[in-house]
């Protein structure tokens, strides 16, 4: 798996194993973990996020499971990485996390087939899809709701296409320690291919853009003071406090 790293002034790529990180840019230099600040993994020019793609979750909803994916979009703002701060609102006063599998671009792309969506498939990661959720019920639309700057925590890391099962692996979120949701990334309804043909015949993906695949049943709210985690099998954990 590899990550974008910051030491000193210098931010670089580099490649993880265990407490380990090896420069993936100019000379190779071998870092220790702990030494280096984990940036977002990613640097999008936009963040495709899909509504109601779990068939548990719309079971839970009491909903019809969709014909098309239902699409929205957060800003590239609203990026924040491992260990970032999620900044809560004054103007919101029900704020949810919601765990989700992040599909990371890494060739600029349209009109991408199904068969062929690997292709331009950087890699896997985690997000958070956090939730303005009683600006998102009051506003009957979502910009407002899912666009706060810190509402979109990704990472820790990227594990490429070749070392990660998008078809087979758990999916968890814990608020202080407690699961929240624990559910599989089968249940998804469009699965990752079709979610590439999808949206990418709609618009041009850049290399870096985040799309996140939605999320599975028990959302819930989020306090100041809180750390919610997001950990997908094979992935690792996304761990983000609340202020």
């Amino acid at each position: 798996m590899f990550g974008r790293f910051r030491c000193n002034d210098d931010v670089f790529y580099g490649e993880v194993s265990g407490n380990t990180v090896i420069s993936q840019e100019g000379a190779v230099i071998e870092y220790k973990l702990s030494e280096l600040e984990v940036l977002p993994p990613s640097h999008p020019s936009k963040i495709v996020c899909v509504g109601l793609n779990y068939h548990d979750h719309a079971t839970e909803l009491g909903l019809s499971v969709p014909e098309e994916p239902i699409l929205f979009i957060k800003p590239p703002s609203a990026v924040i990485g491992q260990y970032g701060k999620i900044l809560y609102p004054k103007v919101s006063k029900r704020v949810d996390f919601e765990a989700e599998l992040a599909i990371i671009i890494g060739k600029r792309c349209k009109n991408i087939t199904y068969d062929r969506a690997y292709d331009v498939i950087a890699g896997f990661t985690c997000i958070n899809d956090v939730t303005a959720r009683d600006l998102q019920q009051k506003d009957g639309q979502w910009t407002r709701a899912k666009s706060f700057d810190t509402f979109a925590p990704v990472g820790p890391f990227i594990v490429p296409v070749e070392d990660f099962n998008p078809e087979d692996a758990s999916i968890v979120s814990r608020v202080n320690g407690e699961v929240k949701q624990d559910s599989n990334i089968c249940n998804l309804i469009f699965d990752v291919p079709y979610l590439i043909e999808f949206i990418s015949g709609i618009m041009t993906l850049e290399v870096g853009d985040v799309i996140a695949t939605g999320t599975p049943p028990g959302v819930g709210e989020l306090h100041p003071g809180d750390v919610v985690e997001v950990e997908i099998e094979g992935i690792g954990t996304l761990t983000n406090e609340v202020v």
